[in-house]
């Protein structure tokens, strides 16, 4: 079993605290972020940054759909660590200033693949089809709060 990994960034036209803010704001922001890939979006616990709990499914593919229910950590400034607690699969999140009025948003997520074959083709085109999916991800949110 490889990890796989998928990571993701954007400059954003807006101050670092802005962002972040608004994607650690699982009860009001986030579910307007998420593209259609994403279904059953619920808060459990919490609703802002450290110690939410939020579930979701991912549909990947056709035929690939995740079953998340992730915990939020916020290990340090600018940054939002979701934990699936169904997979290996974990989320993190980074915001940090990019200069006067500006924020870069870094999003990896990593996860252990399957072996084999399987494990090859999950390799390859996991990371460029996850990387998709989280680049809508950034539009909606640069798009939320450049407004």
């Amino acid at each position: 079993m490889a990890q796989v990994e998928a990571t993701t960034e954007r400059i954003i036209s807006a101050d670092a605290e802005k962002v972040f803010d608004a994607l650690a704001d699982y009860e009001n922001t986030r579910a307007k972020l998420l593209p259609e890939h994403f279904s059953e979006y619920e808060v459990r616990e919490g609703g802002d940054g450290e110690g939410t709990l939020v579930h979701w499914k991912l549909q990947a593919t056709s035929k690939r759909i995740r079953d998340c229910l992730l915990e939020v950590a916020e290990p340090t400034e600018g940054q939002l660590v979701e934990k699936d607690r169904n997979s290996s699969m974990v989320t993190t999140w980074t915001v940090t200033p990019a200069g006067e009025g500006k924020s870069k948003a870094v999003v990896t997520t990593v996860w252990n693949g399957a072996g084999g074959i399987g494990g090859f083709f999950e390799k390859t085109f996991a990371p460029k089809g996850l990387g998709r999916i989280y680049d809508e991800v950034l539009a909606k949110l640069a798009a939320e709060v450049e407004k």
